[in-house]
């Protein structure tokens, strides 16, 4: 896909679009008067010096709360920048409808397919569209899909079909089966639910998905309240080391490099603001660079780990950002490729590629959140702002960036690809999903 592809001749989308350019614009505009050198000039600088961006209490938060913590935001003219817990999904939705003008939030750190369910009103109040950007990637990687103790004993990885069995008796004698994920539709969502139906179980018919915040999975876990649950870090790490359930396997082995959170906002506020926008960006792209440093792992497992932030021990986050996974049952594996990723390759991380987001719209048509005859292309280029990412690096003075905005074909464990040029070649090979 392009990045200069036009989209579909819908009005509202070439409107949207004009607004787009327009933002781009005076992005560039605002490189040159007030990022001459990196940093701000006298007099130039943000619309506003602040604004506030929810977190939910995940590693891959780590860059909002780093550039804070830092110092980096006040360093791009935004001191007064709020970075909010929240308690979660459903309620990072819920206060990024009302917007800071409401007392609640413009953005943050979300879920990759929300821009998508928000912006469709999918998932809203009364089915009302909240238009969205997303702005840049925060992570790849280091979530984890982890199963009660119960089933310790059954040969449960990657390969999830032992589970099929156990799942199928345990209904038979009349106990419910459910396995958690955080928001539907939501990346947890879409990885549980692949790795299950590659193990050929339907999630929808063969057991029940429940919604649980990720801080309350382990909890809920240790209770009895669910069977498996698909969660980002530290709650994998914390369950093992609580012993009461262990890793079958992190998504990086379900698909490896897979896109994960986003930094999103409200459309309308970076439209109003494209200063501050693009400062915003520059900080948090600043704070990814040094999150991907290996030399800064345990400096950032200590602040996130803060009562403030996410009050977590330490030992629950280091090991899965150094790419030391404990999947529990005796299973250890050292310096795996598998840790969390912050920046990558020339920025190759936090570039949002339209080729990625494709298939998380792809993903949710399957299992009937978007109807199948959604104009896919249109959709994600009126939400993805790619183009605001290349504009935010240069004014990092990055010099080799990402071209383009497909990744090409993605491969998964079990062995189909998803190319985004033909999302629906990939749909016809799935055999367990909601459409014909």
């Amino acid at each position: 896909m392009s990045r200069t592809t036009t989209l579909s001749a819908d009005s509202s989308l070439t409107r949207r679009r004009v607004l787009q350019m327009s933002s781009t614009a005076a992005l560039a505009t605002a490189i040159k008067t007030a990022f001459p050198s990196g940093a701000f000039a006298q007099g130039a600088g943000p619309e506003v010096k602040g604004t506030k961006l929810g977190y939910i209490a995940l590693t891959d938060a780590a860059p909002l709360v780093i550039a804070k913590e830092k110092g980096i935001y006040a360093k791009y003219g935004l001191p007064d920048m709020e970075i909010l817990k929240q308690a979660s999904w459903g309620a990072t939705r819920d206060n990024m409808a009302l917007g800071t003008k409401a007392n609640g939030i413009d953005g943050g750190h979300i879920l990759s397919p929300k821009p998508y369910l928000y912006g469709t009103g999918k998932v809203m109040q009364n089915n009302q569209p909240l238009p969205m950007y997303t702005l840049l990637r925060l992570n790849e990687d280091c979530q984890g899909l982890s199963v009660s103790n119960e089933y310790k004993d059954l040969p449960v990885g990657t390969d999830c079909s032992a589970l099929k069995e156990a799942f199928a008796k345990k209904k038979a004698a009349g106990k419910e089966v459910k396995a958690a994920m955080t928001f539907p539709g939501g990346t947890h969502d879409l990885w549980i639910r692949y790795w299950l139906a590659a193990g050929g179980i339907d999630p929808d018919k063969d057991i029940s998905t429940i919604v649980v915040p990720p801080p309350q999975m382990v909890a809920n876990m240790k209770v009895g309240t669910m069977d498996a649950f698909c969660v980002g870090e530290p709650w994998n790490e914390q369950l093992v080391n609580q012993d009461i359930g262990f890793t079958a396997a992190t998504t990086g082995e379900i698909w490896f490099k897979h896109p994960e959170k986003v930094l999103g906002m409200r459309a309308d506020w970076v439209d109003a603001n494209p200063k501050a926008a693009l400062a915003i960006m520059m900080a948090t792209m600043e704070a990814q660079i040094w999150c991907e440093k290996m030399e800064n792992k345990q400096e950032m497992a200590e602040i996130i780990g803060r009562r403030q932030w996410f009050n977590v021990p330490v030992p629950d986050i280091i090991g899965r950002l150094k790419g030391d996974i404990n999947y529990g049952r005796g299973k250890v594996a050292k310096g795996t490729n598998l840790l969390m990723k912050f920046w990558g390759e020339n920025g190759s991380v936090s570039y949002p590629w339209k080729s990625l987001d494709t298939w998380f719209v792809t993903e949710n048509i399957r299992w009937g959140k978007f109807p199948p005859d959604t104009d896919i292309k249109a959709l994600v280029d009126k939400t993805n702002r790619s183009d605001l990412w290349l504009t935010a690096a240069k004014g990092l003075g990055l010099k080799d960036m990402p071209s383009g905005d497909s990744r090409g074909p993605e491969k998964f464990f079990d062995g189909k690809v998803f190319d985004p040029a033909d999302p629906l070649g990939y749909l016809k090979s799935l055999g367990i999903k909601r459409i014909a």
